[in-house]
């Protein structure tokens, strides 16, 4: 059925339909009253007279049924409350780009009493002109763009062929997100005037992508980050279209249900940044199919919903060859709740940085700053946690803290001071694979700093110690009592008021009778005395 087109064109250019349309309507992305939807039906809805457009709501919320009406099916939605029957007249059509670009960029023009008439000569003909000096200015405005955001303007595609190169031809950058494109085409007929284009976000468009014909070659050789979020995408159309992509070096799939399906072969061999963040389907087997790109440095895969991870090419306290190039994961909002996930993570070659916020692991600890120290003593090569940098002192608190923590669990898995002797189980190196670095770094745990911490009483709160001073012999030996629950920072303000010596120069340690000759290093200022076991009669070591 093909009816009549009347249209009306407001003077910003969006098309608003009167008496539509076409069969070329379906498939077309709309707007009305700000929501967002896909033209799905066009034609009668007996018994009501006219023309009506059926709709597919983004926000199924919005809908009313799903494309029937009377026991007839007009179209088919994917949620069952998704669609809705609307009159032409209130569907918004969109703009295309140009128009969209001249309505956000364009300033106004002079005022008409200060328009001057101009002669041009067109052809042979001279031709009166008036405010030719503002379609310069027009001009010269649009050709100097480069970074241009057109976000939630109805860009609805290209326009007249050839019009954007004439206007804007040096944009680099574009922000179309949430706009009313609907095919990859419309896409690459915008792309394919811009020569210099280098950054293209396409999120929140609704888009078909091709089932076969790659991206002509060239439209996207400059491009060097998409964005495509929530535009529908699916892995395999990914790899499809990618082969149009040379040197894409970043590229976004938010919350598209991408299932990978596929090894990349020959696309996506440029790509350092790649987030697949909110695909609810990814599991530990997919990763795998992406694992060997070869300048992957950054991989998002936040809230995916994994819990688990395995690099089965490597063995305990190896590398897996697995991401090689990857320094940055990011695995926020995810189901993590074992500590063997991070055990994993010290077999990539390259990890630098991790974020790993709002996990089980993470949230369920009461003490988040113990949660942060195993997580660095585990994962040895990393810098990053949380975008808070490790600094040297934090990594050699956390992994003396962590060897002490775990050393009564290390000596009845068959640890031993003795090298020789030192032959802890397979159990206890599968839950603590670099626990036997950490010894051959920092020595293995003396039985003295393994000593079972006394339960909880009112009168171990206070600790009877002596304090001396061993480079500093002028000094006498005093007695304090200090609670057990001190920690160390607080013990050196203590003492720097006492002695008047700064804080930053004070080194602590302390020696046990029960432990003659072995002295214990006080070396992280956030723990209480009770972590090192310290008890009544024993003595502190204070040296500047």
């Amino acid at each position: 059925m093909v009816f009549d087109i009347r249209s009306h064109i407001l003077d910003s250019g969006y098309v608003i339909m009167n008496s539509t349309s076409t069969s070329d309507v379906i498939g077309r992305r709309v707007e009305v009253n700000g929501e967002h939807a896909t033209v799905r039906f066009s034609g009668l809805v007996p018994p009501v007279a006219g023309l009506w457009l059926g709709v597919e709501w983004d926000n199924p919320e919005r809908g009313k049924h799903d494309g029937s009406h009377e026991g007839t099916v007009y179209f088919k939605c994917r949620h069952p409350t998704a669609g809705s029957f609307i009159r032409p007249h209130k569907v918004n059509f969109g703009v295309d780009f140009l128009t969209a670009i001249k309505n956000r960029y364009v300033l106004e023009d002079e005022p008409k009493e200060e328009e001057t008439e101009q002669i041009v000569i067109i052809g042979n003909k001279p031709v009166e002109t008036v405010g030719f000096d503002s379609v310069i200015k027009q001009q010269s405005q649009l050709s100097k763009l480069q970074d241009v955001s057109l976000r939630n303007c109805a860009v609805n595609g290209a326009g007249d062929k050839g019009g954007i190169a004439k206007a804007c031809p040096n944009i680099r950058s574009i922000d179309l997100s949430k706009n009313l494109l609907s095919s990859w085409e419309e896409v690459i007929d915008i792309a394919d005037q811009l020569k210099h284009l280098e950054v293209l976000n396409l999120s929140e468009n609704k888009l078909t992508f091709p089932s076969s014909s790659p991206s002509p070659t060239g439209t996207f050789s400059t491009l060097k980050v998409l964005v495509l979020n929530r535009t529908g995408i699916t892995w395999a159309e990914v790899l499809r279209c990618a082969s149009g992509w040379p040197v894409l070096e970043k590229l976004y799939l938010e919350s598209n249900n991408i299932v990978i399906s596929e090894r990349p072969t020959d696309v996506l061999q440029t790509v350092k940044l790649l987030d697949l963040s909110s695909n609810q389907l990814i599991d530990e087997n997919q990763l795998f199919l992406i694992a060997y790109l070869p300048r992957l440095e950054q991989l998002i895969l936040s809230d995916i919903g994994i819990s688990s991870i395995h690099f089965p090419d490597a063995g305990i306290g190896c590398k897996t060859s697995m991401f090689p190039s990857l320094q940055y994961l990011v695995l926020n909002d995810n189901q993590i709740a074992q500590w063997s996930f991070m055990n994993e993570l010290d077999k990539l070659q390259s990890l630098h940085a991790l974020s790993c916020t709002r996990n089980p692991l993470t949230e369920g600890s009461k003490d988040a700053q113990t949660t942060r120290q195993f997580i660095i003593a585990r994962i040895g090569q990393l810098r990053t946690l949380n975008k808070c940098a490790i600094e040297p002192e934090e990594r050699r608190g956390a992994e003396l803290d962590y060897r002490k923590a775990f050393g009564n669990e290390w000596k009845k898995a068959g640890g031993h001071q003795d090298p020789e002797k030192n032959r802890p189980n397979e159990e206890f190196l599968a839950a603590h694979p670099r626990y036997q670095a950490l010894c051959l770094k920092y020595g293995a745990p003396e039985d003295g700093e393994l000593k079972t911490q006394q339960p909880f009483l009112l009168k171990n709160q206070l600790l009877t110690l002596k304090i001396k001073y061993p480079n500093q012999h002028d000094q006498k030996v005093i007695e304090k009592q200090l609670p057990d629950s001190m920690t160390v920072q607080k013990v050196k303000g203590l003492l720097s008021r006492l002695l008047k010596v700064p804080v930053s120069e004070l080194l602590l340690s302390y020696e046990s009778p029960k432990m003659p000759g072995k002295e214990v290093e006080l070396e992280n200022d956030l723990q209480p005395l009770q972590f090192y076991s310290v008890e009544n009669g024993d003595c502190l070591l204070v040296r500047w």
